[in-house]
């Protein structure tokens, strides 16, 4: 078997060192075949930086790498392109002082590539422009330009506004270059993980085309199912392959739904252990500052209803959470409509391995429980699988009991009623069950409906400071159970008050259909 490609970027180094390659030629054969400026967001870790080697070994002319795939007898290689590779993906820069040097010290490997020498008094803007101009003399050819990361210095610094503000500022002016200089330029790709407002980093480049959700090109990074079927055969034999798709599959650009390819090779390389080996390579610290500035009702991330302005609204100054999680590959798309107003997206969790580490993550900022998590979320799976509800009840009731006491007092959420709905939500989320927030019928809408085999579990949720049983009596009159008549063999209606003085479930009802 060919070897795995674990953190390899090198498209001659895999092909060289036969490791497995997913052939993704035939798509970058169709975007090249045009000149063109063209703009791709993908979540960390899911390719981009291969797919941009690939491109440059096609410019390049090195037909040797590319002997048995699609693109070997469709590219005219005699012809050969200078190239222009700028990555900012690697190091962590805080001060502009230390983006100038590391600007400097990657147009010094270009300039190694290409045999042509700046001067030494050429700042980082004037350097790039100088080796534009002097590679299109030099070889004859417009240049292609490709760029790696092209908002990591502002991503950086995200949570510090000012800094985050001076690095765009500064990447702006760099990157004007391009559009001073397009008589030279025959081609320019550029990657990120973020999308900024209008790609305002770009102004100027009225020719720059958005491809992330084009269906052309929804494939153009990840691995599709049928490429684990065929390419990773061998690999995979033995694994349950729909255990798979449900924990990593998912992401969808309007190609066909894929995997993030360090998930799926880190399964194989552990022997087919199902962990969260994508979600431990990053630090989503950012998603607790923002829900700290905001009381968001966490189960509304679920079945999200997005316009295209909301997922293209990110800047510096107007972040927009949704939009966020979207563009670092914590939600998809699931769903997408056409309305007299504009196109609508339904957003949710890509698969099962997003979904839980993501709801840990909110458990932690919700209920500060991290050492107690992991025995909260045994019982409470334990209840519903059996099911014993009356035990639910006493699981979910130590569950806030042991919720620290400064946790209270040091913010106003536990004041609202979409806490304990989050707290709730997060928790079986986060142990893997279908879940559906905000679950709308004919007769209204349902706080939450949670699925586990063959059962149906559908919560109301009410904060006030007496029992009444008027949440389970809401569940009865209006009759949310039908909706699972006939796709749930048990069903169960479950009403639960809670009080914000006592901080805790004062009634608790429930019934099965």
């Amino acid at each position: 078997m060919k070897n795995l490609p674990i953190g390899i970027q090198t498209l001659s180094k895999i092909i060289e060192g036969d490791f497995v390659y997913v052939d993704k030629t035939e798509i970058a054969y169709r975007l090249i075949q045009k000149a063109g400026y063209y703009f791709l967001s993908r979540p960390r870790r899911f390719g981009k930086s291969l797919f941009l080697d690939t491109l440059k070994d096609i410019f390049e002319g090195r037909k040797e790498l590319f002997k048995g795939l699609y693109i070997y007898d469709k590219w005219d290689w005699e012809v050969k392109y200078p190239v222009l590779r700028i990555s900012l993906g690697s190091g962590v820069i805080k001060t502009i002082e230390k983006l100038q040097h590391h600007l400097r010290s990657i147009l010094a490997d270009v300039e190694e590539d290409l045999f042509i020498e700046c001067k030494k008094s050429l700042n980082v803007k004037d350097c790039f422009k100088y080796l534009i101009k002097a590679s299109f003399k030099k070889y004859k050819q417009k240049v292609v330009i490709l760029i790696d990361e092209y908002d990591k210095p502002i991503l950086d610094n995200i949570t510090d506004k000012e800094v985050a503000l001076e690095m765009r500022d500064a990447m702006k002016d760099f990157y004007g270059v391009i559009k001073d200089n397009d008589a030279y330029i025959r081609f320019v790709f550029i990657t990120g993980v973020s999308k900024f407002s209008k790609m305002n980093l770009f102004s100027g480049l009225n020719n720059l085309e958005d491809i992330t959700l084009h269906p052309d090109y929804g494939n153009i990074c990840g691995y599709t199912h049928n490429d684990l079927l065929t390419v990773f055969k061998k690999h995979l034999q033995g694994a349950d392959m729909q255990k798979v798709k449900q924990w990593y599959n998912g992401y969808n650009y309007f190609g066909d739904k894929v995997y993030n390819p360090f998930d799926i090779l880190l399964f194989i390389s552990n022997k087919f252990e199902f962990s969260n080996y994508w979600w431990e390579t990053g630090n989503p610290s950012f998603l607790i500052d923002m829900l700290k500035t905001r009381n968001y009702y966490i189960p509304e991330l679920e079945n999200f209803v997005a316009s295209k302005e909301i997922l293209n609204t990110f800047d510096v100054d107007h972040i927009e959470l949704v939009a966020l999680l979207w563009q670092t590959g914590y939600l998809t798309i699931t769903g997408k409509t056409s309305t007299p107003f504009g196109v609508k997206y339904t957003l949710n969790t890509p698969n099962k391995e997003v979904q839980t580490s993501l709801n840990n993550l909110f458990i932690n900022y919700l209920t500060k429980q991290v050492s107690e998590k992991l025995k909260f979320q045994e019982r409470l799976y334990n209840m519903l699988a059996k099911p014993d509800l009356d035990g639910f009840k006493d699981a979910l009731f130590s569950l806030f009991a042991s919720i620290p006491y400064s946790n209270f007092t040091n913010n106003k959420l536990p004041e609202y009623e979409g806490y304990y709905a989050s707290v709730v939500y997060a928790y079986l989320a986060s142990i893997g069950l279908d879940i559906i927030p905000e679950d709308i019928t004919n007769f209204g809408r349902m706080d939450l409906t949670a699925k586990l085999e063959d059962k149906a579990f559908i919560f109301e949720f009410k904060l006030t400071e007496k029992a009444t049983g008027n949440a389970l009596q809401q569940i009865k009159e209006r009759r949310y159970w039908e909706k699972y008549q006939g796709d749930a063999e048990n069903i169960y209606l479950i009403g639960i008050q809670f009080s914000s003085e006592k901080r805790n479930i004062i009634g608790y009802e429930w019934e099965e259909i």
